[in-house]
């Protein structure tokens, strides 16, 4: 087994969880601006206007817009996944569980997945290809050269 193997190997698998945290980032997203802003709009579920302030769909929504682009960027991706993680088991319980406890009835698919998604960034961390990377490699580099 050559040298390059690994390297493919883990720019492989570096690329992979960089489309996952994208992916579930805009996930994400979406529903926080279909909720906040009517945008996408969804013809099933008029808009009714943005949630009260303060409300509990207004704090949920301001966590997702504010913790989705971070995740994109993989910025303090470990904390905010964590945070998200239990927002969306919060959403499941409150929102989806009453209605029927399995996901395929009461719709919840998406908000299981994201959890499950977003635990695994909390302990994954964001990756290679993101600025907690970048922040950390010159972190390093600094400590490094203090030490010289």
């Amino acid at each position: 087994m050559s040298d390059a193997q690994p390297r493919r190997r883990a720019v492989f698998v570096g690329l992979t969880l960089l489309a996952l945290r994208i992916i579930s980032a805009l996930v994400l997203l979406e529903h926080a601006t279909a909720q906040a802003f009517g945008v996408p709009n969804n013809p099933a579920r008029p808009f009714e206007g943005a949630p009260a302030i303060l409300s509990r769909t207004w704090v949920a929504s301001v966590i997702e817009l504010v913790g989705g682009p971070l995740i994109i960027l993989g910025l303090f991706t470990r904390p905010i996944a964590f945070v998200l993680s239990g927002l969306m088991a919060f959403a499941y319980f409150l929102v989806h569980a009453p209605v029927n406890f399995f996901p395929v009835v009461n719709r919840g698919e998406p908000a299981v997945l994201l959890c499950f998604v977003f635990l695994y960034l909390s302990a994954a961390g964001a990756g290679p290809y993101s600025l907690d990377a970048v922040w950390t490699a010159r972190r390093e580099k600094r400590a490094v050269g203090l030490e010289d």
